[in-house]
This record gives C-alpha cells, structure tokens and sequence, in this order.
C-alpha cells in the first residue's frame, strides 16, 4: 500500500543540489510534516507515496530555494534612495541619517516586502542583519521564510538601543523571544571593525559562544576600511578580528575584498563562512573578493545581494549571474566560477553561511524548501546544461512556486500569507517618509 504524505510535487525536471548533483527528468517529490520524504522518478513516488494534495508543475523545474547569504532586507525602503557613490560617503552621508528616523513599524514593513521580492524570484532563506531586528523577524513569521537574523551592534546609539549595553541586553531578550521558532535563528552582529571597538568586538565573541549563537559580520569590504584599521589599532581587519578570537566555525563574514593571499589562508585555517555580494560591491566600486581563490582554498562561500538600497536588488537569480560573470572577466578566463560552483554557493553554500542543516538541497529528510521555475519561457529552452540555465538564462522571474517547509508560499503571482495591493499601498506612503528624513538631513 503506499504510504501517506502531505503533498506529491511533480515537475519535468527536478534539480536536487544533492551531494551527487543529480538530475531527475519526469520527477516527483512526497512531502510530509514539512520535510522531504521522498524523491525520485514520478512513477516510482507516485507508486510508492499517496498525497493529499498533488500538485503538478507540468513543464517546471524543480530546485531548492535559493539562500541568500548576506543582506539588510528592510532597506528596500530606501531602494533608489542615494546611488553612485563610494561606500563610506554613501553610508554615512546618506544611509546612516535616514535611518535615525526608522521605527519597527517600518522596519517590519521594509522587511515584508524584501520577503515578498525574495519568495518572487525563488529565496527561501536568508541572513539579516539590521536595525530593530525584531520588526524584520515579525515579518518573517508572517511572510513565512527562514531567516538567521542579527541586530546590528554598534558603538553608537541606533533607533533599537541607546548604547552598545543596551544593545547586549536587546540581542539576549531577541534571542529568548525567538529560540523556539521554527524559522527563525538569531545571530550575534557587529556591524563592522569600522562602527565598533575591540571591546564591543569582545562581547559579541562572549556573547555567541555563551549563547551558541553564529556571529555574522561585515570585514574587509574596502581599502578604505582596511587604512582606518590599520591606523587605529595597527592591524589589517583579518588579523585584528582574529586577534580578538572572532574566526571560528560558527562565524560569517560579508564581503572580504580587500584580502591578502596570507589572510585567505588564515581564513580557510578559522574554517569561516564568507557571504560574498558581487553585484553590491560592483556598484559601489568597493572591490572584487578573490572568491575563486577562497574557494581553492576549500572555504565555504555563500551567495549575498547585501540591502536593496546599495544593489539595488534581493534577487539571487541575477547575483548568481553577476557573479560568474565578474570572476570570468576579472581573470580572462571563462573556465573559473563554473555555473556548478556559483549554483553550489547560493544553495548548499547559504545554506552554510546561515548555519541551517539540510537547506539548500533536495534529499530525503531536508525542509521542503524547494521552488518551481517555469521552462515554457522562450529564455529556459532548449535545456542542455541545467545548472548552465540556471546561473546563465534564468532571471528569477520565472519562478511559479515557492514553498518553505511544505508550504506553499507563493504560487503563479499570488501571495497566500499577505495582501501584496495592501503591501504597496503602506510602502507608498514609506516613501513619503523616506524623503522627509533626507530634506531633514540636509
């Protein structure tokens, strides 16, 4: 008799990220209590499964949802907002000043329609770090995603806390408030070596191994950043980090431009993650992070947009892209950053970077985070080389399905957990706000 699950997904084409990187024509998936039970040929899941649901996607293909590794999801409210501009002016002499004026209720907007864009275009998971990280982990118990997220510790006051012990005080009560969510994770944050001090960098070190929580930290992103590091404390940001012991296992780094090949080895050496934001670093002029050099290394890379306001975009399917593409040109060479490797880093490799066991693939027993894309359009055909369409065709709006944890969270331009109309309408008026605290800044 067959066995009972929640639901049967079928599709044409099933990509399972698998430690095989197998490929399955005419596939099916049984789901059941949020997990993949099964996967396989569909005659074989459909013989040997009985869903009550059966959703087939016809002429799809099927894959895990995408995992961004590295970004500020509420700053699509300041998408547009200052452009063109290197990254310290256009962080302090723009960011920073427009939000002082953030609340949560727009944090916990900005955050909801960063999720609405990632569920568009295939992400099912992603890291965050920002401001009043309780707003952004409100939307995403409603928006339905997973998230590894990190309020943002700095040496001066933020909208979330009127100093940096306070700010200790806040991650401790977040990380009581949401341990249990099936979802939701929290990490321990300094912003970056530039917004902190060696003691604040030593208390979130403290914190995250009392806590045993992930630290996620933005390093090495400029050679701006590296001559203010060596002129305050006498040491690139590599060694000084893990002077104060912040290299480990459990530790995510955005960026890592500016690195030496002494420092690479260092790093594969801690066994750190990076979360690499080509486009990001693109437009700001900040660099290129030797990203085939890390992973020669054997360093595990994950994939990043970083916020909305300095990409100006959440969607993996065009990083992916950018990010192939940058490493061909920087090296005159079209055999590094294989569509393989750069698929690898934005699933098994987020997957990685957001300490989450099983995401980023399609086995049995994984979260059934898993996305459908559409091979009726003109872009996706003929299919020769999977990953190839992938990282090299696809736009991300292609994508028809999205589910996390076996439930359908967007599916042929609906939305099942929120009203998107009612979600433009209340970022309208954000942007009137928006523009309010730039004439103030001026």
């Amino acid at each position: 008799m067959p066995l009972p699950c929640d639901t049967i997904l079928q599709a044409a084409l099933i990509v399972t990220q698998d430690d095989a990187r197998t490929v399955i024509e005419d596939g099916a998936i049984a789901i059941h209590e949020g997990r993949i039970a099964a996967v396989g040929q569909r005659d074989a899941i459909v013989g040997n499964w009985q869903g009550a649901t059966v959703i087939d996607m016809g002429e799809s293909l099927i894959m895990p949802g995408l995992v961004n590794a590295h970004t500020h999801a509420s700053m699509t409210l300041l998408r547009g907002l200052a452009d063109d501009l290197p990254l310290m002016d256009w962080l302090t002499g723009h960011i920073f000043p427009v939000e002082k004026g953030l609340t949560g209720e727009l944090v916990e907007l900005g955050a909801l329609l960063g999720c609405a864009e990632m569920l568009r275009t295939g992400t099912t998971a992603f890291s965050d770090m920002y401001l009043i990280e309780d707003a952004t982990l409100r939307a995403v118990d409603r928006a339905g995603l997973r998230c590894l997220a990190g309020e943002a510790i700095f040496a001066f006051p933020s909208p979330a806390y009127a100093d940096p012990e306070t700010a200790f005080d806040l991650v401790r009560a977040q990380h009581d408030r949401w341990k249990h969510h099936a979802r939701a994770a929290l990490a321990v944050a300094p912003h970056a070596v530039y917004t902190s001090t060696p003691a604040i960098l030593a208390r979130c070190r403290d914190l995250a191994e009392e806590l045993g929580l992930p630290i996620h930290l933005h390093l090495a992103e400029t050679a701006t950043e590296t001559a203010q590091c060596i002129e305050q404390h006498g040491a690139r940001p590599v060694p000084y980090c893990d002077g104060l012991g912040l290299l480990t296992p459990r530790t995510t780094l955005a960026h890592c431009v500016d690195l030496t090949e002494g420092e690479i080895d260092l790093l594969a050496e801690r066994g750190v993650t990076v979360a690499h934001c080509p486009e990001s670093n693109m437009k700001l002029a900040s660099g290129i992070a030797p990203a085939t050099a890390m992973l020669g290394r054997g360093m595990t890379l994950g994939l990043g947009t970083d916020g909305a306001a300095s990409n100006n975009s959440l969607n993996m399917f065009t990083e992916m892209t950018s990010c192939a593409l940058l490493h061909k040109v920087h090296h005159m060479d079209p055999t590094c950053a294989p569509a393989s490797a750069v698929l690898d880093m934005a699933t098994r490799g987020g997957a990685h970077a957001l300490h989450m066991q099983g995401i980023g693939r399609i086995e049995a027993g994984c979260p059934a985070d898993i996305i459908a894309l559409d091979l009726r359009a003109p872009n996706m055909q003929p299919i020769f080389n999977p990953a190839s369409h992938l990282v090299y065709a696809a736009t991300g709006h292609e994508t028809r399905l999205t589910m996390v944890g076996g439930e359908v969270l967007y599916l042929d331009g609906c939305y099942t957990r929120f009203d998107m109309d009612d979600l433009l309408k209340e970022v309208r008026k954000a942007r009137i706000w928006a523009m309010e605290q730039v004439r103030a800044a001026r």
